[in-house]
This record gives structure tokens, sequence and C-alpha cells, in this order.
């Protein structure tokens, strides 16, 4: 039995609670939390012990992978301590703020000879899978280009919810909260970028960091790619979509949560096997939850010692090509990644 604890016990440390407890081979051992009535609920409905203090609950050495809910201002901080520890750890999107935050946390594991994985749990939607397999099989021949595009809804209730949403410190804006998992997605599906150019707003939301922002990129294989992600829509979220474009194949996956096919065309898949596809993913969109997909990966990643599938370095992709893209809206120009 490989055993979980759990450092941040807000919103999201829900899902991670849930994923363990539906995981074979996983455990949730203990919760850390600076405020012990958020902790009130994983005694009860999973017995978990509690821990108001990580160094002392780093100590127990029962735990075997550390779970970081935190803000993500606090990951890399947490992150170095767990890998110190020698704890395997499972950190949520963003994996840090800044490239250094993020070099640190993946070197700290390296020396220490853990696992790090980070929460891009989209990759595991039915639909994603098998784009993605697509595009390894060639069906798509050359490609042109390719879109994300995250139109949705977060009002100010939703920031004042928490002082860390929106804050450069702590949270980020659309593209580090919102979009950083289409992001990762892209990278994904056309490989690394090469450039990017951006511009970024605050229209409509009372918060330190961009509420909108457009932008295109140019992937190291010569594709082009377009970005645009809100948090302005009115009155709810409206569409999540990441489209693929190339000389033999169009796909558009959509919907609210990008988990739909809206389109799938190729030259060498015929028109019944589309309309298998496309019922299959629309009686089964979410599949297994992505988080659950994660946890269980944890698990055999320990077990078999090998990487998890989404590392620590995909991590570090998806948050170096926010920050490109926020540095070319700030400064009105280019910018190519190394």
């Amino acid at each position: 039995m490989i055993n979980f604890a759990i450092v941040g016990c807000g919103h999201i440390a829900k899902k991670h609670a849930e994923a363990i407890k539906n995981s074979e081979g996983a455990n949730l051992l203990a919760v850390c939390d600076t405020d012990p009535n958020r902790m009130t609920p994983y005694v009860e409905d999973y017995e978990a012990q509690t821990y108001e203090d990580l160094d002392e609950m780093l100590k127990n050495d029962q735990i075997n992978v550390v779970n970081i809910c935190t803000p993500s201002g606090f990951h890399a901080s947490i992150a170095v301590k767990c890998a110190n520890a020698k704890k395997h750890i499972v950190i949520e999107k963003p994996i840090a703020l800044t490239l250094e935050d993020t070099d640190a946390i993946i070197e700290a594991c390296k020396e220490n000879d853990v696992k790090l994985s980070v929460v891009h749990p989209n990759r595991f939607r039915p639909v994603m899978i098998e784009l993605k397999k697509a595009m390894a099989d060639g069906k798509f021949g050359k490609l042109s280009h390719a879109n994300a595009t995250v139109r949705w809804n977060r009002n100010d209730e939703y920031y004042q919810q928490a002082a860390w949403r929106g804050t450069k410190a702590l949270d980020g804006g659309v593209l580090m909260n919102q979009a950083i998992h289409n992001l990762d997605l892209l990278i994904w599906l056309m490989g690394d970028v090469d450039e990017v150019y951006s511009m970024a707003a605050t229209r409509l939301r009372n918060i330190e960091t961009e509420d909108v922002s457009t932008g295109v990129v140019k992937f190291k294989n010569g594709a082009l790619g377009v970005i645009e992600a809100a948090t302005t829509i009115y009155p709810k979220n409206l569409e999540e979509t990441i489209s693929v474009f190339g000389e033999k194949g169009t796909v558009k996956v959509g919907g609210v949560t990008a988990s739909l096919i809206e389109h799938w065309n190729m030259e060498s898949v015929n028109e019944d096997n589309v309309e298998e596809l496309k019922a299959n993913i629309k009686n089964n969109p979410i599949g297994k939850p992505g988080h659950q997909c994660i946890i269980e990966d944890m698990v055999e990643s320990i077990k078999e010692n090998r990487e998890p599938i989404v590392t620590g370095e995909d991590g570090r992709k998806a948050l170096q090509l926010v920050l490109a893209l926020d540095h070319s809206a700030e400064n009105n120009t280019p910018v190519k990644l190394s």
C-alpha cells in the first residue's frame, strides 16, 4: 500500500482525496493545513491523521507521497522540503510560478531520488487519448496549426473567496490558473514551442493579473498556434476547445470542458468509424477522473521504478510557455523559448 498525504485542504484537495480513495493500492494517511477546521472533513470521511506543521508531518516514515494542493506561490518551498524528506510528490498545476522555483523542485527530486508528477489531468480524457494516438500514428500528415481556446467565467465573487486568488505572488492570471492545462495539451500534441507573441489585459475583474489573453505561437516543427483565454465570459463558462489541423486531418475537440468531438475528419478514417468514435466519446466524455489517473500512475511508477506519465519537465514546459506569453504581452515583443 502506498500512503499519501495532502498539504493544503482547500477546494482542490477534495479531488485528490477522492482520487486516492478510489485508486487501488493507495491510501490517504494524513493531511496538513494551518487551519485545523479545514482538516475536519478528512478526519470524518477518510480517517486521516492531521498535522498543522509540515515539518512534523514529514517525520512520519509511513508517508510515501505528498500531494501539494496549496496556493501556487507556496509550491516550491513545500516541494523542496518534501523531496528532502524522501517523499515522492504529486503537485497541482502550475508546478510553480517561476522557472527558478521549478528547477529547484526538479533538482531536489533528482538529488533525493523521488518521483515528481504534475497534475495535468486533461491528458487522460478519452478524446485526448484518441487525439494523441491519431497524431502519433501520423494521421494528420504534415501539421499546419493548432488552436486552444478557454472562454470561461470567473466573476469577482470567485476571486474574493480567497485573498491569494488573482495575485501575482501566489496565483497568476487566466493563463497560469485556468488555461495552463490547455497549454500543456498543445505542447503534448504539437511538440515544443519555439517562439510566441502575445497581448493581454485586465478588462473586467478586480485582480492584479490578466483576465483575458490572446497569443500566437510557433512550434519547433514549424507549425503555428493560436491561444485565447479569458475569465470574462458572461454569464457562465461558454467553451473550451482544442483544434488541430494538418494536410490529411482536421479535429476540433470542444464542449464546455474540451471533452466532446465537434469535428473529426481524416483521410485515413472512414465515416462509420468516426461516428462510432463520436458515440463512444459522447457516452463517456470524462472517463476515469484525471486526478485518479495521476494517483494510479504515481502508485505504479513507484512500484515499477519508472518516471510518472506527467513529469516535472512537462510541468516546466507548460509554465515556461505561460511565462513567455506573459513576458511578450508586458513588453510588446516576440519571445524566443530556449
